[in-house]
């Protein structure tokens, strides 16, 4: 059994380390644990500094019953000594534990229970447990499909063996690090997402400070001149208008970019969607999006994707005076998935933005694509419009 369970483990490790996010990590350990060792229920929840937890995931318990069961556990009876002592759990019978508590009346029937920490160092950074472990059956050493499906009374389940809480270990090491590896992930999004929003807000206090500066100014003479010369004051408001007009635009497209955008929620697809539809609301240019065959991309990707989108549409819209952009999603016959960005602006020349010291964003743009592995091709001319095109791997 220590043979296949290893094997098992590997997988589980390997589907662990495929997730970025801490809660798709948490899920992929509790539902791996289940299945290696054939419990009925696994959960596995991380501490808060408050007595209670933080994240709290279940494998075995439908929606409808994790409902029902009301608040997350605090960390009490058997959960605290595993979060306190760091020290596995292994018991034939939960509820005749002198530390167990109860639980709530639609909490299921716990039996059998196999409890491991999840440690990093001297840090503990969860509790893994399982139970109701499932009776092999006599066809085999797990047992046939009917005998493994039915639900067995208390005194009709065998306990956890050593053997089950050895596997169990080694999964909890590789848990600590899958998890510890996606919280570093979490927190380098966030980063990036304090640096980005950083960024914006110099570039809106650089641009609207300016136009309001230049708004205060000429309104002063248009004041100044409307006793003494009308046409030039008519002259002076109407400049007004457009000053104030630019300044709005400005403040709609730095909202939009500090609107975070719903990767996780949604995905790319949706994120790009509502995105595009935002700004052709908000912009008097028609701005449009088509998507075809693309498939989910990793985290690193998707996040690519849309930052260069975003960049790329900020150009258009506020540089190129382009009266429709067309964003497209799809994916090439090297299966990399394809975003291009095109509008019908005035265009430029590349080799002079680069000889002027102006990038356009093209730098961090061409940084994003290498980032994670894609190629940025940017085309344009004066009077011809631009084309920004980013491919990247998993499409």
């Amino acid at each position: 059994m220590l043979t296949t369970g290893l094997a098992a483990v590997s997988t589980a490790i390997l589907a662990m380390n495929r997730q970025l996010q801490v809660r798709e990590v948490l899920q992929t350990i509790v539902r791996s644990a289940r299945e290696l060792l054939d419990a009925e229920y696994a959960a596995l929840g991380v501490p808060d500094d408050r007595g209670g937890f933080a994240q709290f995931v279940v494998d075995g318990v439908s929606d409808e019953q994790w409902k029902a069961i009301g608040p997350l556990p605090r960390q009490h009876g058997i959960l605290a000594a595993m979060l306190e002592e760091a020290t596995p759990q292994r018991l034939a019978d939960v509820r005749r534990d002198p530390r167990f508590g109860g639980w709530p009346q639609a909490h299921p029937e716990l039996t059998d229970f196999l409890g491991m920490p999840v440690v990093e160092g001297e840090e503990v950074l969860g509790a893994l447990f399982l139970s109701n472990k499932r009776r092999p059956g006599p066809d085999d050493e797990r047992g046939s499909e009917p005998e493994r499906a039915r639900r067995p009374g208390p005194d009709d389940r065998s306990s956890f063996t050593e053997e089950d809480e050895a596997l169990l270990g080694l999964l909890a090491e590789h848990a600590a690090i899958a998890l510890s590896n996606a919280r570093l992930h979490e927190r380098g999004r966030e980063l990036t997402i304090a640096a980005e929003r950083t960024r914006i807000a110099h570039e809106l206090h650089d641009a609207v400070a300016q136009k309001l500066f230049s708004l205060r100014l000429t309104s002063q003479a248009a004041a100044a001149l409307v006793h003494r010369d009308p046409e030039r004051a008519r002259a002076e408001l109407q400049e007004v208008a457009v000053l104030a007009a630019d300044a709005a635009d400005e403040l709609r497209a730095a909202v939009v970019e500090l609107r975070p955008a719903a990767l996780e929620d949604d995905g790319l697809v949706a994120a790009l969607r509502a995105h595009v539809q935002v700004l052709h609301r908000a912009h008097a240019a028609t701005v449009t999006f088509t998507a075809h065959g693309v498939r989910v991309l990793p985290s690193p990707q998707e996040e690519a994707v849309l930052r260069v989108a975003q960049e790329a549409l900020h150009n258009a819209l506020r540089h190129a005076d382009a009266d429709r952009v067309e964003v497209a999603l799809d994916r090439t016959s090297a299966g990399r998935a394809r975003l291009a960005v095109t509008d019908n602006g005035r265009g430029f020349d590349p080799g002079e933005v680069r000889r002027a010291g102006r990038h356009l964003g093209l730098v961090s743009m061409t940084d994003r694509a290498a980032g994670v592995g894609g190629t940025l091709t940017v085309s344009s001319a004066p009077g011809e419009g631009t084309s920004v095109e980013l491919e990247v791997p998993g499409g």
